[in-house]
């Protein structure tokens, strides 16, 4: 059974960080203001995380400059700190420069990842995959993910169109689904055992996971002698992978047919550090 491809995004990010930046111009002073579905973060606040992690990531993957690290094992913790007091410091700055300075970090930013062998070894492992060590197409692609699903929830904020086109959406769910062999390392099953996870729409897709020995892997389609198959709609799939919606929520509207026990595991899964 064949293994899935590579996802490759460094050639999306430009398009990708103009649409966030005419989406932070048109908004007025009350949306900046606005609530989103990130507890205890409004719009500037995730706009000023967006600034705060390009900056991170210019200085320590392109510049190896690595101001400290985690001291007492606690990874999470660490980048959890990080970034409130990104957020402390760039939620200061008035919406103009705030966007000037997006501009430019992520111009910087994309150049990079165009500049890297998506085969190389990355800086940064993609962790909520369960890798300790990462090539670059992966980690380029987590943090595809990132600027896209941050910049959703400021859409979904203040009532814009989401970025849901197969271009963008797929590849963020299909970085969002690496994290199922790692998710379900703990969950038991027969040898064999084929669990098939879709994500309807435009930008929709199909992944099926697949016990072999006493492991999981990702495979390419399959669709006979499936033991669960589990349906997700669109507007709710980025949502379940970034703590954006609650497990009963998105039990309510994801539709699973065979062994519930294994195949709903997956609401519970992150593809996010924290």
């Amino acid at each position: 059974m064949k293994s899935l491809e590579p996802i490759i995004t460094a050639h999306l990010f430009p398009q990708l960080d103009e649409q966030l930046v005419v989406l932070l111009r048109s908004l007025n002073a009350d949306e900046w203001n606005a609530p989103t579905i990130v507890p205890n973060w409004r719009v500037k606040d995730i706009a000023a995380h967006l600034l705060d992690t390009a900056l991170r990531r210019l200085s320590l993957a392109r510049d190896g400059y690595f101001a400290e690290a985690p001291t007492d094992g606690d990874f999470v913790g660490f980048i959890n700190r990080l970034n409130h007091e990104g957020v402390t410091v760039y939620r200061r700055l008035s919406p103009s420069v705030l966007i000037a300075l997006m501009e430019v970090a992520t111009r910087e930013c994309a150049e990079h990842f165009a500049s890297l062998n998506p085969f190389g070894k990355a800086v940064f492992a993609v962790s909520w995959a369960g890798e300790s060590e990462s090539l670059n197409w992966f980690d380029i692609a987590r943090e595809f993910t990132e600027r896209w699903h941050h910049q959703q929830q400021i859409r979904l904020a203040v009532n814009r169109e989401g970025i849901m086109t197969r271009e963008f959406y797929f590849p963020v769910l299909d970085a969002f689904m690496r994290a199922l062999p790692f998710h379900y390392r703990n969950v038991t099953a027969v040898s064999g055992t084929l669990l098939r996870f879709d994500v309807t729409g435009e930008g929709g897709g199909s992944w099926t996971l697949f016990r072999e020995g006493e492991q999981w892997r990702l495979i390419k389609d399959a669709s006979e002698n499936l033991v669960a198959h589990i349906t997700i709609p669109p507007e709710i799939a980025w949502r379940i992978f970034t703590k954006g919606l609650s497990q009963e929520a998105a039990r309510a509207q994801t539709h699973c047919t065979g062994d519930e026990a294994l195949g709903l595991q997956v609401l519970r899964m992150l593809s996010i550090v924290g």
